[in-house]
């Protein structure tokens, strides 16, 4: 087939090994510094002029397949043209395209020896992100209580090195991405299964039901726009249990399934806020960078994460109430919006675009931290506001964020109207000019953090899980 890739990020990366180079036409991509390019070999162009070339289908490699799927209908792509990644295998024989598996810590023989009584916890990656950390927080809670467990990614990544420091063992099986657990034999003696996250879904589609299944998702309606949903309906759910991370994934799923039934499971976050860092050489050279009230905003920079109207709400601000603080944006910084938000932000001297960050000084950042904004217009349950709980540090939250579930008006945390500029502008100089109010409402966050996410409350919850099928 003639192919064209639309998108050339983050999810591009993950899936073109699945692509033959020569069936691809072109890259399409939104980005202007990116069009005009050359990428693997192939040219990156504009949506309007890739589709002037001749082409079967085209590929769309994000999750923000709405409305990338309906800027190609507009530009005259038929609707069966247009594939998401998690379409890939309707494109591909899996058979014939199977990838390597490498494994680390154990062998297959001793995979196969110890499956009747193993644990496989199965992870889209290894990156630090906040998913693939829930599921090491879960793999160091049973490896620790005694269960044989064993660490399975469709992808390797930094966080390869601190599963296997616990020594736990880890897999990387790429085919995981396209193949369902009927395909993976390799996994089909184990005791029970557990998959994190909605990329799982094709994979559960086929199965063995003899094998308990954990599905752990944690995951909001975005994350939804590219399954299909008629499958999804039709998934086998014997010996399925479909575990929520909050009120939010468990609404999205119910959405479309309203008959599943769902049980409610939050992540677990290891207590490190005894760990005081040293403030970064950027902050001491600041005469008045403790004096400032420090606000924070992490993740990746993008629309679904609301930075831009955290943007506006800073711009909102009276001069004197913004130099009463400093604002720090934390994340990886390579999208559309993010170079929009760094040419706004140079006009706004309070806001520090810091780019991402590594694990160390991310500990700098919560330690320096007087207030966490998350102003996202959808996020489940981000294990950045349990971490700024976790040191004390209290939480200025949309309504749609899973995390206000659990947050008490000014008494632990404040919530705004997602999207609501002005709103989020009056909780920012409220706690400004209530700065001991803030302090107090720390307090509040850290009992949040310990009734909800600390790993004693995990770890109970997840034995009595975990006993029903041992």
């Amino acid at each position: 087939m003639r192919l064209l890739v639309f998108g050339t990020g983050d999810y591009y990366q993950r899936y073109k090994k699945w692509l033959v180079n020569e069936e691809i036409v072109a890259l399409l991509d939104n980005s202007p510094a990116k069009q005009n390019t050359m990428m693997d070999g192939k040219e990156v162009l504009s949506p309007q002029k890739g589709i002037c070339r001749d082409f079967d289908a085209v590929v769309i490699m994000s999750f923000y397949v709405k409305a990338m799927k309906a800027q190609l209908k507009r530009l005259g792509v038929a609707e069966e043209q247009i594939y998401h990644f998690f379409d890939l295998r309707k494109l591909i024989d899996l058979e014939k395209n199977r990838q390597d598996i490498q494994c680390y810590g154990i062998s297959g023989q001793e995979i196969r020896d110890r499956a009747d009584t193993g644990i496989a916890l199965l992870s889209t990656d290894l990156a630090f992100g906040g998913t693939a950390l829930a599921l090491f927080h879960m793999a160091k809670a049973l490896s620790g209580a005694g269960y044989p467990v064993l660490f399975v990614s469709m992808m390797d990544g930094p966080l390869r090195e601190r599963v296997e420091v616990c020594r736990i063992p880890v897999v990387i099986d790429p085919n995981l991405q396209l193949a369902t657990l009927k395909e993976t034999e390799w996994l089909s003696d184990f005791r029970f299964i557990l998959c994190n996250s909605i990329n799982y879904y094709t994979f559960l589609l086929e199965r063995d039901s003899e094998i308990p299944v954990i599905w752990w998702l944690h995951d909001s309606a975005f994350f939804y726009d590219g399954v299909d949903k008629e499958a999804l309906r039709k998934m086998p759910r014997e010996n399925l249990t479909v575990l929520s991370v909050g009120p939010v994934p468990e609404k999205t799923i119910r959405g479309i399934v309203p008959e599943l039934s769902v049980g409610q499971l939050l992540y677990g976050v290891e207590d490190s806020a005894g760990r005081k860092d040293k403030l970064g050489k950027a902050d001491e050279e600041r005469e008045d960078a403790r004096e400032r009230m420090c606000f924070v905003t992490i993740g990746y920079i993008e629309e679904r994460k609301g930075q831009d109207i955290l943007l506006q709400a800073v711009s909102m601000l009276e001069k004197s109430i913004r130099e009463k603080a400093v604002f720090y944006l934390v994340g990886q910084d390579t999208s559309l919006l993010a170079g929009k938000l760094k040419e706004q932000a140079e006009d706004i001297s309070e806001m520090v675009v810091t780019g991402p960050v590594g694990r160390e000084a991310l500990e700098t950042i919560l330690n320096r931290a007087d207030v966490m904004i998350c102003p996202s217009r959808e996020d489940p349950m981000p294990t950045v506001a349990a971490e700024a709980m976790m040191h004390s540090v209290p939480c200025i939250v949309s309504h749609v964020v899973g995390t206000a579930a659990y947050i008490k008006e000014e008494e632990d945390g404040l919530i705004f109207q997602s999207e609501n500029v002005s709103e989020l502008s009056a909780k920012i100089r409220w706690c400004v000019e209530h700065r001991d109010r803030v302090e107090r409402m720390g307090k509040g966050a850290r009992q949040i953090f310990e009734r909800q996410f600390s790993m004693n409350v995990f770890e109970k919850k997840l034995t009595e899980i975990v006993e029903k099928f041992m």
